[in-house]
């Protein structure tokens, strides 16, 4: 018995490098680009282990729950870790980075979450990266929510380790992701003695058996059909553009939230300034007296591929999440979502106004 899935090809070396090159193209990077067997968890907390240790002084921005586990990591490796929390509503500045590090001057290592799709907010990562720069600490982005919706620029901005995933606004598979290193990281990993080594989250083990031998032999089998999906993902990013990827996902951005204020019905933008807001994913506020993850299943039950969910923990409570990337980065997916969250605020009796809701999607969407 065949079938189109299971009877393909051994993926070749040659291709899979390939499909490195293409993200690095994504990228517009000329560091190394490795892609991982597993989803980005995976090259995310390899690339903490890798470069972090004792002796490390690392800053830990958080401004949602990734920058979090993030800390912990750091932690769990030894490190010393200074946290910079901002309120889940906004951003970090370029100006607190700052702050911080003249509080503590020894801090060699910052973590920033880039875009998080959990809270929906996104950083200024470019900024931020000329002052960690200035100090010469590594710089560690996770841009696994924001590539695709927004720039992601490892080169331009001083990012010595940034890892990406493709199940967001790309449009991709979540079993394969990648991480883009420059030479101070490979340089600080060579040199950390607890860095993973004979591990599944070993980034020096690929290096030595993939990098360096020039990419001609598969260290083990690849996740074929993964990595299938992404390179068609990337072939169809290429062929759109990528500036028509992001523009996209921008408008479905402005369209939610200008929607969800004209909706009426108490909703409001969870992150106060626009400028502030991610492109990949709109958080809503739910008036007093309703209870976000209630409304979400009510909107649901009327469609269930609507790309709704309630915040994740105490935030099932006061946000909904409208997330707008991928192939949901449409009108339909923005007008659907909204439409559904009117019926199931007047089905407790809020008053809202679909049509004024309707009409602020499609004026913002030009």
């Amino acid at each position: 018995m065949t079938h189109p899935f299971l009877d393909l090809p051994p993926l070749t070396a040659e291709r899979f490098a390939a499909i490195e090159d293409g993200v690095a193209r994504l990228l517009d990077t000329r560091q190394d680009v490795l892609i991982t067997q597993g989803e980005a968890l995976l090259p995310l907390e390899g690339a903490i282990r890798a470069a972090a240790g004792p002796g490390t002084v690392a800053l830990n921005v958080i401004t949602g729950p990734y920058g979090q586990t993030f800390g912990n990591w750091l932690r769990d490796a030894g490190a010393t870790v200074h946290d910079l929390s901002v309120p889940f509503h906004t951003a970090v500045t370029a100006a607190q980075v700052r702050e911080a590090f003249a509080e503590h001057p020894e801090i060699d290592f910052v973590s920033l979450v880039h875009a998080e799709a959990a809270t929906g907010n996104t950083n200024p990562v470019a900024e931020i990266g000329e002052v960690v720069r200035e100090r010469g600490a590594l710089f560690y982005l996770d841009a696994v929510a924001s590539v695709g919706a927004e720039p992601v620029l490892p080169d331009a901005w001083g990012v010595d380790l940034c890892v990406i995933g493709a199940q967001k606004a790309m449009g991709g598979p979540a079993g394969v992701s990648a991480i883009s290193v420059s030479e101070r990281a490979w340089a600080r990993m060579a040199a950390n003695p607890n860095a993973p080594r004979r591990s599944y989250l070993s980034l020096l083990d690929w290096k030595e058996r993939w990098i360096d031998a020039g990419r001609k032999a598969l260290p083990h089998a690849p996740a074929q059909l993964e990595m299938l999906a992404l390179e068609a993902c990337l072939e169809r990013i290429e062929s759109a553009g990528l500036e028509s990827v992001m523009a996209r996902h921008r408008r479905a951005a402005l369209a939610s939230r200008a929607g969800a204020v004209a909706l009426g019905g108490g909703l409001e933008p969870y992150v106060y300034e626009e400028r502030d807001a991610a492109p990949v994913a709109t958080t809503l506020r739910v008036p007093s007296g309703v209870v976000a993850s209630d409304l979400v299943a009510r909107a649901l039950a009327a469609d269930p591929a609507l790309p709704l969910a309630a915040g994740g923990g105490a935030l099932a409570r006061e946000m909904i999440r409208v997330n707008h990337y991928g192939p949901d980065a449409t009108p339909g997916a923005v007008h659907g979502s909204l439409a559904a969250l009117g019926a199931a605020l007047a089905e407790q009796g809020v008053p809202v106004d679909p049509a004024a809701a309707r009409a602020a999607v499609e004026h913002a969407w030009r």
